[in-house]
């Protein structure tokens, strides 16, 4: 019962209702964290090996913008091992506001990189598919690098505000006290987040995959009237196929920026509400912060679901540990 009340003592509960209810929540809230942290850390681990050691993922250009979503998604996990701490009774010898402070910050930030990198993969799949003559000399290795570069810089720029008293960066479902009680949203701050990032991010990802899919279905209708029109002409179907590969692989990349914006979305309508005073529940606070946060273990789920190189690759891999033990 000591253990439970350790617990509880570092735990903002939000659902309170009289002494044990209160416990019993804390612990599962601290069941919660614990176990994304697990899948979080364990999940992008097994992405980044599968990615070294499968070659044939990095024929796409993508792969570049993949991995870096891997790398922030465990640096998540990594981070969200504060809060694991924190719960368990282990004390991070720093001040509460300073470790609250960095906390959130970190959070945003990784988080950011993975919002811009599907944005810059919406934007590289509409490429390969609008100039595929042209794709190999508008989209470079240099040029990657450097995009991936400016993403981690402008991740960074763009939440450095909220050190200077300038609003919250947007963490919620506060684990720390003071960061539940004494560090408070901005509804200017919450307005400049929302115009600099999560909109236009929004935006390019529509915008592209609209047109992305236009396209593949403009290019299936004129093949299944070809075929209708020939259909003993062989020749052409062989050189139909051409978008065959790239509209598969848009798909995937499509149903893992459709999990982001959905896990995403409560939470960005909850960051705008408690911004403009208008809710404060730290029930729906936690709730919608975590949601959020398991994104960075559905990347990987959905990937090895839905891309048959990533499997083999996994598959390999596995092969590989197994004979080794």
């Amino acid at each position: 019962s000591s253990s439970v009340m350790n617990i509880s003592e570092h735990l903002s509960c939000p659902l309170g209702f009289g002494h044990y209810n209160a416990v019993d929540i804390c612990i599962l809230e601290t069941v919660v964290i614990v176990l994304l942290t697990f899948l979080i850390i364990a999940g992008n681990l097994t992405v980044i090996f599968v990615f070294h050691c499968a070659p044939l993922l990095h024929h796409y250009t993508t792969s570049y913008f993949i991995q870096t979503m891997a790398y922030a998604d465990l640096f998540v996990g990594v981070s969200c091992l504060v809060p694991t701490l924190s719960l368990l009774h282990y004390s991070t010898g720093v001040h509460e506001s300073l470790t609250c402070q960095v906390f959130g910050y970190i959070i945003s930030v990784l988080k950011s990189v993975s919002m811009a990198c599907l944005a810059c993969i919406s934007v590289d799949r509409y490429l390969a598919i609008t100039k595929p003559l042209s794709y190999n000399q508008l989209v470079t290795p240099c040029r990657l690098r450097l995009c991936i570069a400016l993403i981690w810089i402008y991740s960074g720029l763009i939440f450095l505000p909220s050190f200077f008293g300038w609003g919250k960066p947007g963490y919620h479902g506060d684990i720390f006290e003071w960061c539940a009680t004494s560090w408070l949203t901005n509804a200017y701050f919450t307005g400049f987040i929302v115009c600099l990032l999560y909109a236009p991010a929004a935006f390019v990802i529509c915008f592209t995959y609209f047109h992305i899919f236009k396209i593949c279905r403009q290019h299936t209708k004129e093949i299944s009237d070809r075929r209708a029109r020939f259909p003993t002409h062989e020749g052409d179907t062989a050189g139909d196929t051409g978008h065959g590969p790239d509209r598969r692989y848009a798909m995937v990349l499509f149903r893992i920026t459709s999990v982001f914006y959905v896990l995403w979305l409560p939470y960005i309508l909850y960051f705008l509400l408690e911004s403009s005073r208008v809710l404060d529940n730290p029930a729906l606070s936690f709730l919608t912060t975590w949601l959020a946060i398991s994104n960075s273990f559905c990347n990987c789920v959905i990937y090895s679901l839905s891309n048959s190189v990533f499997r083999l690759g996994l598959r390999r891999l596995s092969e590989t540990l197994c004979s080794s033990c």
